[in-house]
């Protein structure tokens, strides 16, 4: 027996097949343009997973501390992070510069070494030793191991995360909080 109805696309089966179609020419373009790259082989170096030693690196290479992700797999803001924000060229340059970053599974059972050499797996550094329950988590430790600025959820673009990282770079931490930070700037473009 046939519908007197004729068949039409579900709204929630159109709209996400219209909006994977909107970011694979978005990737499209932007990798044809040369402005994205991916973003474990350009943001994030390699690591043994020892943070004690990552630090005497940073040193050596003039760097001004770590950055640690903590992230998961099944992180919809740690994906949308790695896809439109820590792919940026520009973003990846200028963090690198001045940081040594690495990402730090919240449920990882891998062995790692802390900033002062204490041995642990990876979930027991996030929830026991930095209290991450929520990810992504963007932690700044400085040349001791010191945690200096930390940004927990998905930055709004890659100028939001840029400016995180002039905000820590500059050591604004030391005298307000970011979303001050963020304020000051504002009102010192409209002028």
């Amino acid at each position: 027996m046939r519908s007197n109805r004729s068949w039409r696309p579900q709204p929630k089966l159109a709209l996400a097949s219209s909006w994977l179609l909107a970011a694979a020419v978005t990737l499209w373009v932007s990798s044809a343009l040369g402005v994205t790259r991916d973003p474990v082989e350009h943001f994030f170096n390699t690591t043994f997973g020892d943070f004690s030693e990552e630090l005497e690196t940073a040193r050596a290479e003039g760097k001004q501390g770590v950055l640690l992700m903590f992230e998961m797999d099944e992180c919809p803001f740690c994906h949308r992070m790695k896809t439109t924000v820590l792919n940026q060229s520009e973003v990846q340059d200028y963090f690198q510069e001045h940081f040594l970053i690495f990402p730090v599974d919240i449920e990882g059972d891998i062995e790692i070494t802390d900033f002062s050499g204490d041995s642990m797996k990876q979930k027991d550094f996030a929830l026991k030793t930095h209290r991450v329950r929520a990810t992504p988590v963007f932690a700044f430790f400085d040349l001791d191991g010191n945690m200096v600025a930390r940004y927990t959820g998905a930055a709004r673009d890659a100028a939001e995360f840029m400016l995180l990282g002039t905000y820590v770079v500059e050591g604004h931490y030391k005298d307000m909080s970011f979303p001050q930070y963020k304020r000051e700037r504002r009102e010192t473009a409209k002028k």
